[in-house]
């Protein structure tokens, strides 16, 4: 096997070619957009993430832990602006107090420093019952990691259509599309995340990474603060049905998308069984008042000024026919093609690990 064709120009895809061309590969990379990192990748919040929330031995924990490592490294050798800043996981609630313990006994499990702490210890703004601190949590600009790989590339932007019968194998890292281009049940399912920025006056109410306990019946880990590598700092982002898989302003609609999602048996047994979770989230969606109240239980101290409304980034969730979440990352290969077919968060943090998952199957 010699030649190699992936299709998708996101950390992922450019991750798994950096490393198939590393290993002796003759490597093309197909991406439809006028240039990388286009979706998921360039919209997301710029963490890269410790490996706390992933239960041990699933493929997310053990790319994310593995694959932090290898990103730390591959930003060091290259200069690209990174930062180890931590971050805390608040509970605010009585209720939460439990599951937020567990979580750091998940982490410690994991090798990771976590710490139980008061939540002023390290934020002093922030509020709550008790807090973990996770040390090993990182920033960085997911964007420069993919152009600095994809750097000696054949990269072809701009290209919606790829005749894989002319290549060895073919990797699908399509993100919001990976369906499409597999023989599986699972359907994606897109979820709009939308983001505020803290105005330049409210930003020392952030020092590090802000998150909530986060509800273990969903891959989503609550609206959260977030210091970005540029010293900005997001809020966000919440979880919305996306009328469309590029729907990012919210009020576009792609009809023949959104049927498809409708109409989706997996989908409707969600909907059915999340209906108060989705309806909290839209009005949540379509309120700022709501938004800000969801963030003031981690920093009672902002207001409805601090915020203005920023990127949205729409997440490829894949949902199985029975209207259960794939929670883990969904990676395994059928004849010529390796399908990663469930790749969001950490998929980032974890992409150089994932990338060598795929080199393990494909090889």
């Amino acid at each position: 096997m010699k030649n190699v064709a992936v299709v998708g120009g996101g950390i992922v895809g450019v991750a798994t070619a950096y490393t198939l061309q590393r290993r002796g590969l003759r490597v093309t990379v197909f991406e439809k957009e006028d240039r990388l990192a286009a979706h998921q990748t360039g919209r997301n919040s710029g963490v890269i993430h410790s490996g706390i929330y992933y239960p041990p031995g699933s493929l997310k924990a053990r790319t994310c832990l593995r694959g932090r490592t290898l990103l730390e490294a591959f930003c060091e050798q290259h200069a690209i602006p990174w930062k180890r800043c931590g971050k805390v996981i608040v509970a605010t609630h009585s209720s939460q107090v439990e599951k937020l313990r567990q979580l750091g006994a998940r982490g410690q499990e994991h090798g990771l420093q976590v710490r139980s702490v008061h939540p002023r210890q390290i934020e002093p703004a922030c509020a709550g019952l008790e807090a973990v601190f996770v040390p090993e949590t990182g920033i960085v600009d997911y964007t420069q990691v993919v152009l600095k790989l994809a750097e000696g590339l054949d990269v072809r932007l701009k290209t919606p259509w790829v005749d894989t019968g002319e290549f060895d194998a073919w990797i699908n890292c399509a993100g919001l599309y990976c369906d499409k281009l597999a023989d599986s049940e699972v359907r994606i399912v897109p979820f709009r995340g939308e983001y505020y920025s803290l105005t330049p006056e409210a930003a020392d109410l952030c020092k590090t990474l802000i998150y909530p306990v986060p509800d273990p019946r969903f891959p989503f880990l609550g609206v959260h603060l977030t210091r970005h590598i540029d010293d900005t700092v997001g809020a966000g982002p919440n979880a919305v049905l996306a009328l469309g898989r590029e729907n990012y302003d919210g009020w576009t609609f792609n009809l023949r998308e959104s049927l498809e999602t409708l109409t989706y048996p997996g989908f409707q047994r969600l909907a059915v069984k999340y209906w108060r979770m989705g309806l909290w989230e839209q009005l949540r969606s379509l309120s700022k008042w709501l938004f800000l109240k969801e963030l003031q239980k981690l920093t009672p101290d902002l207001r409805s000024q601090h915020l203005v409304p920023s990127k949205a980034g729409i997440r490829a969730q894949c949902v199985r026919p029975d209207g259960t979440l794939v929670d883990d990352f969904l990676v395994y290969r059928q004849g010529r093609a390796v399908h990663v077919l469930n790749a969001p968060s950490p998929a980032a943090t974890a992409s150089l690990a994932i990338a060598e998952e795929i080199a393990a199957q494909l090889l």
